[in-house]
């Protein structure tokens, strides 16, 4: 069980049961495991740190034949290691996002099928972090009205 940081390991952000299922090799390259590592420094350790709580990442590194097998481009962040899709149990996905648009350095921050008639634990957080390029792009998404900018609680 490698490190990328002092919370978070490669085995975390690989495992996939679609991968599992269909027996999808999910490993990294070097260069993706530096881009996961850099991720985990700059915006999923800090996060950590700020709620005091464990960071929960449903999906973070996915090869190119996983994001074919899900229905995602390979051209996605994921591939690049570059991206994660987080939740902290007990925190609103809400206010996670809304702490990482205005607390952190990242490059896209999207709140995923958030509803908040469903409860805080709804939907996800996906965030990801290139480096001095970083586009503080910030989206929410959800499966009726799509993407759109700016973080919108439904």
């Amino acid at each position: 069980m490698s490190r990328l940081s002092p919370h978070f390991t490669i085995t975390e952000f690989v495992k996939s049961q679609t991968a599992e299922r269909k027996g999808i090799e999910n490993m990294p390259e070097d260069k993706h495991v530096i881009a996961m590592m850099k991720l985990c420094e700059k915006v999923l350790e800090p996060i950590r740190k700020h709620f005091d709580k464990p960071v929960v990442v449903n999906s973070g590194y996915r090869s190119a034949a996983l994001c074919r097998a899900i229905g995602s481009k390979s051209t996605s962040q994921h591939c690049k290691g570059q991206a994660a899709d987080i939740e902290i149990p007990g925190v609103s996905n809400a206010e996670l996002a809304q702490h990482i648009a205005n607390e952190l350095d990242f490059d896209q921050l999207i709140l995923e099928c958030y509803e908040r008639a469903k409860g805080p634990s709804s939907g996800w957080v996906h965030v990801s972090y290139v480096g001095d390029a970083n586009r503080k792009e910030i989206l929410t998404y959800d499966r009726v009205n799509g993407y759109r900018l700016g973080l919108i609680y439904t």
